[in-house]
């Protein structure tokens, strides 16, 4: 299944020790790919200038056919500070709901984020000539994280999307959050953001679809 109901009801007594050992062992499992994201971007950022420029998304570069860009790119950086607090995003983002969704099931919507981001970026930002960052992804996985949160009877996060909606909205209209684009170290691409975000949401949605579909037929 692809979503795991981790509380009761309101009107329920709250769970004992021994029913969030399910949740906890199920954030530990599926720890593995968050463990993997971090790794291999932190040895991206060990590699320095030239494993950017083989990995960053290069616009030119992947119409010439060099196809890993279009997610190789989501996992390069401008620098340590950039690195972090991508990183820090992630590690919250998996306390959050990390639990809720199946190791494969996060690993589609990690890897469709990518392609649907750098898809988007190709189409309607075509004179973005290279990007990198994994902020767009973690939006991506931010939403639909949220959105199998509240299939699974939680409302909370209802609020989140709300203020997320907010982010992006703002980004839109405005530009960047004051002082994000200075810790990063360069422009943040907000489109990105949205590609993410709209990435999360349909994916999330096909995911719901599709295990629904599967216990009616089962």
């Amino acid at each position: 299944m692809l979503t795991r109901m981790l509380s009761t009801p309101d009107n329920n007594p709250p769970p004992s020790n021994n029913t969030k050992l399910p949740a906890l062992t199920s954030l530990l499992k599926n720890g593995k790919l968050p463990l993997a994201l971090c790794a291999i971007a932190l040895l991206i950022q060990l590699g320095g200038h030239e494993a950017s420029l083989w990995l960053r998304y290069d616009r030119e570069g992947i119409l010439n056919g060099e196809v890993w860009r279009i997610i190789t790119g989501h996992l390069v950086h401008l620098g340590w500070p950039h690195l972090l607090m991508n990183l820090i995003g992630l590690i919250l983002i998996w306390l959050l709901f990390g639990h809720l969704i199946k190791r494969n099931s996060w690993l589609i919507i990690c890897t469709l984020s990518t392609i649907g981001i750098s898809a988007g970026m190709m189409f309607f930002n075509p004179e973005l000539k290279w990007y990198v960052g994994l902020s767009g992804v973690l939006h991506g996985m931010f939403v639909a994280g949220a959105i199998v949160s509240i299939k699974a009877g939680y409302r909370a996060e209802w609020l989140l999307l709300l203020l997320l909606t907010g982010k992006l909205a703002w980004e839109q209209m405005v530009g960047p959050l004051p002082g994000s684009a200075e810790f990063a170290g360069g422009n943040v691409i907000v489109d990105a953001h949205l590609y993410g975000a709209i990435s999360g949401l349909l994916i999330s949605l096909a995911l719901i679809t599709y295990h629904s579909c599967r216990r009616q037929t089962a």
